[in-house]
């Protein structure tokens, strides 16, 4: 009886290569090419694969490779880094980190860049790292329509609006997603009146937060796509050791990126609960020091009334 192997082999090269293989998406070709040595053999194109990478994130223009799709597609272990780390953990140089974003609704393309940040100024390395996409003074516009009820808008946004941001080391030539492809939240600020949507990464006790702002009264505007590093304790993380985060990251074990938005979310609420035990358990401490604090300025005063009124006394 023969085997799928064995139909496969009977199908001419040619079919396979332009017409079977060239409809498949990334994670699908990968799988097929574990079927079979010839299989294989085919799905290792690399012009299949810049294709493919062209097509699932535009702004890697210059395309790409099997390994790349593997290093983007893929997501990072959950305790791949530590919060600590200096830059000395830096076993090589890291100049230059591209960023590659692509922000999409509903399938549709509406952003695409691609941004290079120079990572060896005094002021990259002593400041909270912070990537900005968007200009302070533009906006990106989008066919998103906001509902009546800021609640469906942010529904709509929840469901339909997709993001990735791979960041690159062109130097050691790997790469990484730090989204979670849809928002882990989204909410209005009640301030501005702005509707926030929130992309995440987290890693052991710091969590990548990609922030995608939206503005407008009938249609919405993207107003700032930006990339910040934040620990559990509620500080933010500097250049110097977001470089070490990012270098794990990148250079980390990998998990099937499949389940990627059921498994960020996951891992985002999990990290806010235990930021909040975090807070909570500081304020308690807090607390019991002001009233220790109190209590010893009471007693304080106290003996000094009661040392006063004994020398009056005498």
């Amino acid at each position: 009886m023969a085997t799928v192997t064995d139909l496969i082999s009977t199908v001419h090269q040619d079919i396979i290569e332009s017409h079977i293989l060239t409809r498949l998406d990334g994670a699908t070709l990968a799988s097929v090419s574990c079927v079979s040595s010839h299989l294989h053999h085919l799905a290792s194109n690399e012009i299949l694969w810049s294709k493919i990478c062209r097509s699932t994130w535009p702004s890697c223009s210059d395309g790409g490779s099997r390994s790349f799709f593997s290093d983007a597609y893929s997501m990072v272990e959950m305790e791949t880094t530590t919060a600590a780390g200096s830059v000395s953990d830096l076993d090589r140089p890291f100049p230059e980190l591209i960023s590659a974003v692509d922000l999409r609704y509903r399938g549709e393309l509406i952003l695409s860049r691609v941004v290079k940040t120079e990572t060896t100024t005094a002021w990259f390395q002593s400041s909270p790292l912070r990537i900005d996409l968007v200009d302070a003074k533009d906006t990106v516009a989008t066919p998103i329509k906001r509902r009546t009820r800021t609640e469906d808008t942010c529904r709509d946004l929840e469901k339909d609006l997709t993001l990735s941001w791979i960041v690159i080391d062109p130097i050691g030539k790997r790469a990484a997603n730090l989204s979670s492809h849809r928002p882990v939240s989204v909410q209005r600020n009640w301030i501005s009146g702005e509707v926030e949507a929130q992309f995440a990464t987290v890693v052991d006790t710091v969590e990548c937060v990609i922030t995608v702002v939206t503005c407008g009264e009938e249609e919405l505007h993207v107003r700032e796509v930006s990339l910040k590093a934040e620990k559990m304790e509620g500080t933010h993380l500097n250049g110097r050791d977001s470089l070490v985060i990012l270098k794990r990251v990148m250079e980390g074990k990998r998990v099937n990126g499949r389940h990627r938005e059921v498994e960020s979310k996951r891992r985002h609420e999990e990290f806010m609960e235990k930021k909040r035990e975090m807070k909570e358990k500081k304020m308690r401490v807090e607390s019991v020091f002001d009233i220790l604090t109190v209590s010893f300025g009471i007693l304080g005063f106290v003996s000094l009334v009661v040392f006063c009124l004994r020398r009056t006394s005498t």
